[in-house]
């Protein structure tokens, strides 16, 4: 007798930077056969676009009427997620720190999450078998009907620590510069008029400070099996 296949999915995981967002929710899809996309490098492809075509991130007026120009393109393979601007493979220029210094204000910008919004949800839509979708406003504006929403958090200090890791940061200064940069981004991603970082109010939460990468994987793998099973 052959095994139903599992049930789609849409899970939803949202939190601030330095969480371990990215990393647990490519690794949750692969073990569990979905999809993955990365909301954040969205966002960051339109701010590279902007940069690149000259045009001022903190003009909001300008920013809205560039933001349809652009054709951003993103891979779902949570093994090779891949993400394209115009045909250009963005996925390294769209991590400098110019493009983080500028994406909260080009993310603020109500069409610009007008537009970006509507192609998540196309993307949700159209993922067979079920999504992981990471951001900042997934499980309270973009899915809010999602299947599982979970809010990774972390303290600034545990969050600094690994994004200078990744930088390949290392003394304390280094890490200082990046935990008041992260909690300055924090502010204006909370602060904005338009979709701000928060968790649904029926979102699972996990802290992960305390936690390995291994284990916050395994804890979402386990909600994301129970949900399922619920659903049988």
């Amino acid at each position: 007798m052959e095994t139903a296949a599992p049930s789609a999915v849409i899970v939803a995981i949202d939190g601030p930077s330095g969480t371990g967002k990215s990393s647990t929710s490519k690794a949750v899809a692969a073990k569990l056969g979905l999809r993955y996309l990365d909301t954040g490098a969205q966002y960051r492809a339109i701010t590279w676009w902007m940069i690149t075509n000259g045009i001022d991130t903190d003009d909001a007026d300008a920013v809205a009427l560039a933001a349809g120009k652009p054709a951003i393109v993103s891979g779902t393979d949570p093994a090779a997620p891949t993400i394209t601007v115009d045909g250009v493979d963005a996925s390294g220029p769209i991590r400098t720190r110019e493009v983080t210094s500028k994406v909260s204000a080009v993310s603020a910008v109500p069409e610009v999450r007008a537009l970006i919004t509507d192609l998540q949800r196309s993307i949700a839509a159209e993922a067979e078998g079920g999504i992981v979708v990471e951001g900042r406003d997934i499980g309270t504006t973009v899915l809010p009907d999602a299947d599982l929403k979970v809010f990774l958090t972390a303290s600034p200090e545990a969050r600094a620590a690994r994004r200078s890791g990744e930088l390949r940061g290392k003394d304390a200064a280094d890490v200082a510069a990046t935990k008041e940069a992260l909690i300055k981004r924090d502010a204006a991603d909370s602060g904005r008029k338009t979709s701000p970082l928060a968790k649904a109010g029926d979102a699972v939460e996990v802290d992960t400070t305390e936690l390995t990468l291994e284990q916050v994987i395994e804890c979402v793998v386990t909600l994301v099996e129970e949900k399922r099973a619920g659903r049988k």
